[in-house]
């Protein structure tokens, strides 16, 4: 049936006077639904009990601080100073469990003031969490990827130096090392670097930490990890075995060069399907010590190259075919070792929707223990709500080959749009505490799914 004007066109044109007043109103009525995560997370005693050794005399103390920060990327700001757009905000104080939040000046002053013994500590809280989650979860295999990621910043910090920086060019930067956990799509550690290292400059002490972290208190659970070729070494492959964790590493063509004259050689190769096929063995190149298993991979070009040729003195390189090397561990088939292997790409997804919207990229201060705290308070907004999320619906899916995450994620930004930024009345009708907001059936939907999960898993 169709609708005459009248009942769609509005003949109102005036323009209403605006004004500013206090009736306990609030933007963000979302974060109720995270005050409800802080609780069965028990988060605040957590973080008071990792800087219980700190003597603070300011107003503030420093696990109400962290945790105004993970508030704060929650909403979507970035700069300190941005905080004067929601200090009266009442729902934002209940989840911060604050009568009023920190002036920018404070929260910057504290940033600068904190040390790295304190990082660490706030650091193995965030790791915890993930831990905990996967051991509710009691996942036979747990899949720990691991890669670089680079900060840039016009600020002259602490820490940062020039160096690879494919976007911001001559920028100073840092350049962290990230260990993300496939199936649940969080970020269980970082190591913070400066800008100017190689990207596995640290990481064999890193990955040691990560493993052993988890494999201590999942010990049922296979890990297996995946690393570019960047992380490519015998001390690295010998580390994963002697920690008996299974690992796919892909493999350089410049640093081996027998690689491009064994794939020239070779005549018979073993089909995966239509656009793969493979050869593998057992070889040992000169500097290692022992043989490992290689996986030659080659794919068929999508596109033929237009004109000439362009040589290559380390990797083969023709019209038809495009060739990649991998070596494991593994012991099943060459495709579920490249199908493993390429599942590593999810965590660029990861990676780049912290850096967007959890704010990882940013350098709040010139402190480097203050950075760090920062990326800390991003990462754990990060992980809270893929929480949120994993503590609120089914699993989507269940382990595959390429290991994908095992429910299907919301982004931070779609959250926000859809359920934070909701205006709604904080009052007391009837001396009970009561959040009103205006009525929509999707949101009414999703707010009752949430918080009767979340009841009932506390």
């Amino acid at each position: 049936m169709r609708s005459s004007k009248a009942q769609i066109l509005s003949g109102v044109h005036a323009i209403p006077t605006v004004r500013f007043c206090d009736h306990s109103l609030t933007s963000t009525s979302g974060l109720v639904l995270f005050q409800m995560l802080f609780d069965r997370l028990d988060l605040r005693n957590e973080l008071r009990r990792c800087c219980r050794h700190l003597r603070d005399r300011g107003d503030f103390k420093l696990p109400e601080l962290f945790l105004v920060l993970v508030i704060h990327i929650l909403l979507g700001y970035r700069k300190l100073d941005d905080i004067k757009y929601y200090r009266d905000d009442p729902v934002a104080l209940r989840a911060a469990g604050l009568r009023r939040f920190p002036d920018d000046s404070t929260l910057s002053r504290r940033l600068r003031a904190v040390d790295v013994p304190t990082v660490a500590g706030l650091q193995s809280v965030v790791r915890q969490l993930v831990i905990d989650r996967l051991r509710t979860e009691q996942l036979r295999r747990v899949t720990l990827d691991f890669d670089g990621s680079v900060c840039s910043t016009r600020r002259r910090a602490e820490g940062t130096a020039v160096g690879y920086n494919n976007r911001r060019k001559g920028e100073r930067s840092y350049y962290p090392l990230l260990c993300t956990v496939a199936q649940s799509g969080q970020i269980l550690d970082v190591l913070a670097r400066s800008g100017n290292v190689h990207d596995s400059n640290g990481s064999e002490a890193f990955i040691h930490e990560c493993v052993t972290a988890v494999a201590g208190q999942m010990p049922r659970a296979v890990i297996e990890s995946r690393l570019d070729s960047a992380f490519f070494s015998e001390n690295t492959a010998l580390l994963l075995d002697d920690l008996k964790a299974e690992y796919t590493i892909s493999v350089p063509f410049e640093r081996l060069t027998d690689l491009k004259r064994m794939i020239e050689e070779r005549r018979r190769w073993r089909s995966i399907d239509a656009t793969w096929s493979y050869f593998e063995m057992n070889w040992c190149p000169k500097a290692w010590s022992a043989p490992a298993r290689f996986v030659f991979l080659r794919q068929k070009a999508t596109r033929r190259q237009a004109g000439p040729m362009q040589l290559d003195l380390f990797e083969p390189r023709t019209a038809e075919y495009q060739y990649k090397v991998i070596v494991t561990n593994k012991t099943v088939s060459a495709q579920k070792v490249m199908q493993f292997h390429h599942g590593r790409g999810s965590q660029e997804g990861i990676i780049g929707e912290a850096k967007s919207a959890a704010m990882l990229d940013y350098v709040p201060t010139r402190s480097w223990a203050g950075n760090q705290m920062y990326m800390q308070a991003s990462i754990l907004a990060h992980n809270l709500t893929r929480e949120l999320q994993m503590q609120t619906r089914p699993r989507a899916v269940y382990s595959g080959p390429t290991r994908p995450a095992m429910w299907s994620f919301e982004k931070l930004e779609t959250l926000r749009n859809r359920l934070i930024w909701r205006a709604g009345r904080l009052h007391s009708p009837d001396g009970r505490l009561t959040l009103t907001m205006s009525a929509n059936a999707a949101v009414q939907a999703d707010y009752e799914t949430i918080m009767s999960a979340l009841q009932e898993a506390a």
